[in-house]
């Protein structure tokens, strides 16, 4: 219980941060793709660089890795029949031919149908997925944190040392 009030806390913390929308959506998005593809994955690695080099919210990168590897497990079978309609694609099979024997492009993995085909998948839903975070993030300080600061929920965790971390970072913001 504790640590989910913990994660909820840092949530707050991110949207009220002085973190523009772009590294919020940016972290969301790269944590996206991590929990959308098989965490072992070289492609994995890359986006962690990336993650540090953009300088996005690693609390945005760890929200969308946990909601998005649950949604991953249930979807592996939609990736893995998408992986393999991809790697059997006539057009493609050259580039996949030759991307396996080139041992640079063969620890990518993207011989593995779960593993291209999430990936795909992930990079497409990107799209969509930037603006409506950015959006998502806008609105919700505009219209929504004095409301949450409202709630019964809040006002319990104003009284843990968590709240007061939260409400140091807003003063400062403020």
């Amino acid at each position: 219980m504790f640590l989910l009030l913990k994660y909820i806390a840092k949530l707050l913390k991110a949207l009220s941060s002085e973190a523009s929308p772009n590294q919020l959506a940016g972290g969301f998005v790269l944590g996206m793709i991590i929990g959308m593809t098989p965490v072992a994955s070289i492609h994995n690695l890359l986006i962690l660089i990336l993650v540090i080099a953009l300088k996005v919210n690693l609390g945005m990168v760890i929200l969308a890795f946990l909601i998005f590897s649950g949604i991953a497990y249930l979807a592996d079978p939609l990736f893995h029949s998408f992986g393999i309609w991809i790697l059997e694609n006539e057009n493609w099979q050259e580039t996949w031919t030759s991307m396996y024997n080139n041992e640079l492009w063969a620890i990518t993995k993207f011989y593995n149908t779960v593993v291209i085909g999430s990936f795909i998948s992930a990079v497409i839903l990107c799209i969509p997925m930037f603006p409506l975070t950015k959006i998502g993030v806008v609105q919700y300080r505009k219209h929504i944190h004095e409301k949450v600061m409202k709630t019964k929920f809040a006002k319990a965790l104003k009284g843990t040392k968590l709240y007061s971390v939260y409400q140091t970072v807003v003063r400062v913001r403020g």
